[in-house]
This record gives structure tokens, C-alpha cells and sequence, in this order.
């Protein structure tokens, strides 16, 4: 058997619904969580803040944006931990909606982080999650809304289930390109950057998790996106209808289904409810 702890890692865990996921993994996980940030002094102050509450998580900086971030964590989980038992994806952006910068620099700075982020902290990381790992894509119910909205051509792509990663992130780029030339609506797309790049995560979720299922099927690493709700954090203005710690239910349910779990896998989950979407 292996000497090494158990180890559950949460993004953008320095507020919000984050936060709220570090502080319930803290109470409930047996073994280290590990919180970062983007920000180091913020990570840190969130570290105090549970450690004052009587938890104790450790604290690793992680910019999602930045590849060699990425990298640099997964190395100190490697050292420390030998891998990566959960992964809660929850770093993510939104703009506010009197933002005034303009609909294409929104588009691309919201899908760097909320899809290509997200994706590239799933390529680095997922080699080193261990068997009966569980990995949380934070999305949301827009993303099944920016859907709706798309036209039937872009709708049957996103659903089509032979669709790769490369197709998917085909789509993406071609998302902002859109929103670039000022054509997006013409080309099918809806008119919510944010929508579009949880849209992205929900479908990469699905297809991260196929692989799983073909490439390490006896690992049994479960793998799937959920909708925390509409939450009162800075990203909704406090608008939200649940509080930080209602909205961190189901993403922490999800990271810890038990070892025998073999579902839900590769599904959008709310209110610990399989969507359809």
C-alpha cells in the first residue's frame, strides 16, 4: 500500500463558491486539501480564515492561465502526494454586466480562462489522479441555456457524441473568432461569452470522461460538471438565490462518491440531480 496522504485540490478557492467547496472538504475529506489562487496573499488569507474556523488546508499558488502555473502544482503534488485523489475546477470569470469593454475581448478573456484554462489544468492533471479519483468541472446551467440558444447546426455539433476534444476546441476558437469579426450571431452563436464557455466545459467534461472509461476503465475515476446554482458571490453582484454554502452541495458531493460509485460519469449534475441538457 502506498504512504502517501490523501490529497483533494480546489482552483479559485480563495472565495465564493470555492471557498465554500475548500471549507466542506476540509470538514469532510479524509486527508490534506489543498487551496489556491490565482492571487498568493489572497490564498493565504483564505487559509487563515479556515484555520481560525479550526481546519486545516494548505495553501498552493495556481494561475490557470499560465500552463507552467499548472505545472508547477502538479509537480508538488507528484513530491508530495504521488498524485491526486479529487479535483474540484473551479476557477472561473465572469464579467460583470456593466462591464463596458467590448463583446469580443469579453468573449476571448472568458474562454481563455473558464474553457482553455480548465482544459489545460485537465491535461496535467488527470495523468496523476489516482484509481477511484473523482474530478469536478465547475459549470453551470448557462451553459445549457447558451445551447438553446444556438443554431440547430451548433447545437447538433455540441451533442453529437462522437465530437473530440480537438472538434470541441475547434469550436472555441472559432466562438471568438466569430465574436471577433462581429459575426457571431450570424454564425449561430448566442450572445453570452460566459454561456459559450460553460457550454465548452459541460461538453469537455463528457468527452475527458469517455476517455477515462476507454483509456482507464479499472481505475474507475469518476469525472463530471455540475451547476452550484445561482449563488451569492461576487460573480453574480450577490444576486444569487442560494448562499456560498448551498452552492458548494453538489460539487462537493460529487468529489466524494464513495470508492464503489461507478456513476454519475461524464453527466452535468445539479442539485445532485443528473441534468438533461
Amino acid at each position: 500500500m502506498s504512504s502517501y496522504t490523501r490529497v483533494a485540490l480546489v482552483t479559485g478557492a480563495n472565495k465564493g463558491i470555492g471557498f465554500a467547496i475548500a471549507r466542506d472538504l476540509c470538514r469532510q475529506f479524509s486527508g490534506d486539501v489543498v487551496l489556491t489562487a490565482r492571487d498568493a496573499a489572497r490564498g493565504r488569507a483564505a487559509v487563515q480564515q479556515l484555520q481560525a474556523e479550526g481546519l486545516s488546508p494548505r495553501f498552493h499558488q495556481l494561475d490557470i492561465d499560465e500552463v507552467q502555473s499548472i505545472r508547477a502544482l502538479r509537480d508538488f503534488l507528484r513530491k508530495e502526494y504521488g498524485g491526486l485523489n479529487v479535483l474540484v475546477n473551479n476557477a472561473g470569470i465572469a464579467f460583470k454586466s456593466d462591464d463596458p469593454r467590448p463583446f469580443d475581448i469579453q468573449a476571448e478573456m472568458t474562454l481563455k480562462t473558464n474553457f482553455f484554462g480548465t482544459r489545460n489544468v485537465c491535461i496535467e492533471l488527470l495523468p496523476i489522479v489516482k484509481p477511484h479519483g473523482r474530478v469536478v468541472n465547475v459549470s453551470s446551467i448557462l451553459g445549457s441555456k447558451a445551447l438553446e440558444n444556438c443554431s440547430e447546426d451548433l447545437q447538433e455539433k455540441f451533442r453529437c457524441e462522437a465530437l473530440t476534444e480537438e472538434d470541441l476546441v475547434d469550436l472555441m476558437k472559432k466562438f471568438v473568432e466569430d465574436a471577433k469579426n462581429e459575426v457571431h450571431e450570424r454564425e449561430g452563436w448566442p450572445s453570452s461569452a460566459y454561456g459559450v464557455s460553460k457550454l465548452g466545459v459541460t461538453v469537455l467534461s463528457r468527452i475527458l470522461a469517455q476517455r477515462l472509461d476507454e483509456k482507464r476503465k479499472a481505475d474507475r475515476i469518476l469525472l463530471n460538471a455540475c451547476c452550484p446554482g445561482w449563488v451569492k458571490t461576487d460573480m453574480t453582484e450577490g444576486r444569487g438565490s442560494k448562499t456560498v454554502e448551498e452552492g458548494a452541495v453538489t460539487p462537493v458531493y460529487l468529489a466524494l462518491l464513495p470508492p464503489d460509485a461507478t456513476e454519475p460519469q461524464g453527466q452535468l449534475v445539479r442539485d445532485k440531480v443528473v441534468q438533461n441538457w
